[in-house]
């Protein structure tokens, strides 16, 4: 596969790890000179047009990521087709997308860790989200440095 350069991140609601993770990606791709469109989105509706969990803005903001100006929205069907890579947050995630997707499009469907689910921070505590981030950091380092020209 060549590198990619439109990612969409992908959790349950759009308000904890895949905003983060957009904001992780984003950041650290700018560091790197990488020009890539991240996106990230829900596969329910339930929180489309509100801002990030409250924690979730908080944590990240204490590493330097900025959560505010994003808004919850869910996958569309034209998402499947615009993006080179759909990172799912989860394997629940992931067979939601599979069942979603055009079959077309299922090799671009993957999970963010690569074979681990990302836990959802939503039910813990403030250790959970510090958790999430820890791991976000070390696999958009991981996932860049595979994404760059040349690799």
């Amino acid at each position: 596969m060549s590198y990619p350069r439109k990612v969409l991140i992908v959790c349950k609601g759009n308000i904890c790890r895949s905003p983060t993770a957009e904001a992780v990606l984003r950041i650290k791709a700018s560091q790197l000179g990488l020009e890539l469109e991240i996106d990230s989105a829900g596969i329910e509706n339930y929180h489309c047009g509100s801002k990030p969990d409250p924690r979730a803005i908080k944590h990240a903001h204490r590493r330097g990521y900025d959560l505010t100006s994003q808004k919850a929205r869910q996958i569309e069907p034209n998402d499947f087709s615009y993006f080179d890579v759909i990172l799912a947050a989860d394997k629940s995630n992931l067979t939601d997308l599979k069942n979603l997707c055009p079959a077309e499009h299922h090799s671009k469907l993957m999970l963010f860790l690569g074979l681990q689910d990302l836990m959802d921070p939503y039910w813990g505590d403030a250790e959970h989200f510090e958790e999430v981030l820890d791991l976000i950091e070390k696999r958009a380092d991981f996932l860049l440095k595979q994404w760059q020209p040349g690799n």
